[in-house]
């Protein structure tokens, strides 16, 4: 009886971090109405955001908790993307908590269907040399999450073409950290082609980028 008390304490706990969550990306422009949906790992299953429910008119009760299997509360519907939120979890044992935008530079930047290369160093906090861009599928299927599984191999974030950004981090904190930078690198890029191309940096200028990240303040995460 204790453990299910403790159980229910902790998903009450994680749906209002969630909700916390949910709205700061809503204040920070980062998804607007019922756009885009978060998700933190919860015991056996996780916790996801719920399909058409803008930040605003979220609760912590609103969260919708999902087994590994697809199955979810009676009475909730989870958001369309739940598909890649559970395969990410499944496939990422380091990842406890994801972020999905449709953050405007982002997702102007997706249309492209191009990687985001090392034209800054900070490309290295998503944990390689570039940021790619998962081939297009549309949204809600198992293609999707298959191609954004894809795209994150060895990653913290990767784009959706045509679509928006995912983020990824052992914590709800940590996620939100890399959505926002990732979508401030997509503005610094986006602005740079309309000069021009970018000079990019070396796969060895990154590498020391990569160490020197390693014990650097914030940005010493694991994943």
């Amino acid at each position: 009886m204790q453990n299910q008390s403790e159980s229910t304490l902790r998903e009450q706990l994680l749906g209002e971090q969630l909700l916390k969550i949910s709205q700061k990306l809503a204040e920070l422009g980062l998804n607007k109405g019922a756009s885009g949906n978060a998700s933190v790992r919860c015991e056996d299953g996780f916790l996801v955001t719920p399909s058409g429910i803008g930040a605003e008119q979220m609760t912590p009760s609103s969260m919708v908790k999902m087994q590994f299997d697809g199955g979810f509360d009676l009475g909730k519907t989870p958001s369309s993307e739940w598909r890649f939120h559970r395969d990410i979890l499944l496939n990422r044992p380091e990842v406890n908590a994801i972020i999905h935008t449709h953050s405007m530079f982002a997702s102007t930047l997706s249309t492209l269907r191009r990687d985001m290369p090392a034209f800054h160093y900070m490309i290295a906090l998503c944990g390689g040399d570039s940021i790619r861009c998962a081939q297009y599928a549309l949204f809600g299927t198992q293609q999707l999450s298959d191609n954004a599984l894809i795209a994150l191999q060895g990653r913290k974030a990767c784009l959706l073409a045509n679509h928006g950004m995912i983020a990824v981090g052992e914590t709800l904190e940590k996620a939100l950290s890399i959505t926002q930078e990732v979508e401030t690198l997509c503005e610094q890029y986006l602005r740079a082609l309309q000069v021009g191309e970018p000079h990019i940096l070396s796969q060895q200028e990154m590498l020391e980028v990569q160490e020197k990240f390693k014990d650097y303040g914030a940005w010493a995460e694991k994943t």
